[in-house]
């Protein structure tokens, strides 16, 4: 897993929107990057909405907020659309950025075994450095976690 104080590697995804987003055309601004395992499931809406409300915390400090799934752009647009979401999402359908940061995992369910994202928050810095990593989040409260860490990299 990517840790603090090294460079966040770099991507480039399709955003609900259809534009791409790049990482690097990101430099100059601090950036939080949620890893979410599936739209519209009940820990993930809730995550989502909870930096939805906190968002405006987020813009007075001038950081980027994005959260990250396997799910693909359309899956993304229905889901922002349903619940207001005013931050992109970015389609990550092969999985392979997940994979670069650590967070698609073996997971365990019911003794079932399969492969999927481990909820992960990463701060970047304006440099592209991670300032900070938050590992197997739980949603409840979360957002409020990182808009409060937010002065803690300046």
């Amino acid at each position: 897993m990517v840790q603090e104080g090294e460079t966040a590697p770099e991507f480039t995804l399709t955003a609900d929107d259809g534009n791409e987003v790049r990482l690097s055309g990101l430099r100059g601004n601090r950036v939080v990057l949620y890893f979410y395992p599936k739209d519209d499931t009940p820990g993930c809406t809730t995550e989502a909405c909870e930096f939805r409300d906190h968002l405006g915390r987020f813009d007075s400090e001038d950081v980027l907020v994005f959260g990250i799934s396997p799910d693909a752009v359309e899956s993304h647009r229905k889901f922002k659309e349903k619940y207001g979401l005013t931050f992109p999402l970015l389609a990550d359908d092969d999985h392979a950025v997940a994979e670069r940061y650590g967070v698609w995992k073996e997971k365990n369910m019911y003794g079932r075994k399969y492969w999927g994202v481990e909820r992960t928050t990463f701060l970047i810095g304006e440099d592209g450095v991670v300032e900070r990593v938050w590992k197997r989040v739980r949603p409840k409260g979360h957002a409020q976690s990182v808009a409060d860490a937010l002065g803690a990299g300046e």
